[in-house]
């Protein structure tokens, strides 16, 4: 499908990001401006959500930042929740009026990727993710120039730092109304990637240990599923003191600093990598025990390089699993986690830690960079 800007299209407000790489502090550069913009009504098997909560995650910063380029103008945020209120022809399983979670890697369902149970993204999600275009083709945003009207792009099928968004029905996964709107947001992202890292990468049986390399928003919420799946030791590790606390707080039997867990020798059978930083990733690997696995699952900068033994992974017969946005398939994850949360074993509510409004978006990127922020979360 073409870009639409079409004339029964809507006024919407939105973050756009004009450059990448702008200087910080990002509250002084502005590189995301708060516009209007036009969106069009939804195409075959789309459908229009009024955004009700977005996370600001590192994935966003690392757009802003330059660590992922990507085409500008591109109306950004891909972690989001939201009530249905209009379905494009063919979306006969939704109705206006439901919330649904906005996911940031759609699945085709037809690919060879698609077949590998969520080990392997989705091919022609990631096309149209890096074009900045939905997964039908073509894109739904446009804002007037001084020449006329120009096509803007969405960040990974969603752009949810908006009043409303269009996206592919397979963008979305459907949750009951109690859920509520920031927790459903954050099943989008932190939770499915870094749950998932537990639930369908590291895969602990119950008395497993559990460690856990950076607690961002993705890593604490590893951690929380590690200590909803598994009663051995759940370990979390970062250097934020305010973090290490949060840990204690949401069950971690120990929060530690790199070095404290280095000194003492501690290691794990499975090892969780959420920081998305070489040395973090050095650290993971150092603490993961014979026979185990260390669990990548941050996103580093493309040129980052880390230095590991190979002999000590063949010695100790010691593992590195890749894992992208958790393993997950999201239709099947994201009922899971709410399942847990509603027993009362994953406190996700916990995990935001600052509720903003959407003028506020460089300032939180300026949390985000300085490593204080767990998950903000913007309130429409």
């Amino acid at each position: 499908m073409n870009d639409t800007t079409a004339v029964d299209g809507r006024t919407i407000r939105g973050a756009v990001l004009e450059t990448i790489g702008a200087a910080s502090p990002f509250a002084t550069s502005t590189p995301l401006r708060i516009q209007e913009l036009t969106l069009a009504a939804p195409g075959p098997g789309e459908i229009r959500v009024r955004v009700e909560a977005a996370g600001v995650c590192h994935s966003d910063l690392s757009v802003v930042d330059g660590n992922r380029r990507r085409p500008v103008p591109m109306l950004l945020g891909h972690e989001a929740a939201g009530i249905v209120e209009e379905l494009g022809a063919g979306v006969h399983d939704l109705a206006p009026g439901q919330r649904v979670v906005m996911v940031f890697l759609p699945r085709c369902g037809e690919c060879a990727e698609c077949a590998t149970d969520g080990r392997l993204p989705c091919s022609a999600g990631s096309a149209t993710n890096n074009t900045g275009e939905l997964l039908g083709g073509g894109r739904r945003l446009s804002r007037k120039t001084a020449e006329g009207t120009e096509p803007v792009h969405h960040h990974l099928g969603v752009s949810g730092f908006a009043t409303a968004a269009v996206v592919d029905r397979r963008s979305v996964v459907p949750v009951d109304a109690d859920v509520p709107a920031g927790i459903a947001a954050v099943l989008g992202c932190a939770v499915l990637t870094g749950g998932g890292a537990v639930l369908n990468a590291a895969r602990p049986g119950p008395t497993d240990d559990i460690f856990v390399v950076g607690l961002g928003g993705v890593g604490m919420a590893a951690l929380m599923v590690a200590r909803a799946l598994t009663s051995g030791r759940v370990i979390g590790i970062d250097q934020q003191t305010e973090k290490l606390e949060l840990a204690r707080e949401l069950g971690a039997d120990e929060a530690l600093t790199p070095e404290q867990a280095i000194g003492r020798g501690l290691s794990a059978p499975f090892v969780i990598e959420a920081a998305g930083h070489p040395v973090a990733f050095e650290t993971a690997v150092d603490l993961t025990g014979p026979g185990g696995a260390t669990v990548t699952v941050g996103l580093p900068a493309p040129d980052a390089l880390s230095r590991i033994s190979p002999l000590g992974l063949t010695a100790q017969a010691r593992s590195i699993i890749g894992c992208y946005l958790g393993s997950a398939v999201p239709s099947r994850d994201i009922p899971r986690f709410v399942a847990l949360w509603r027993a009362g074993k994953l406190p996700l509510e916990r995990l935001i830690t600052r509720r903003i409004g959407l003028e506020e978006i460089n300032e939180a990127m300026d949390e985000l960079a300085a490593g204080r922020a767990v998950r903000q979360v913007i309130e429409f």
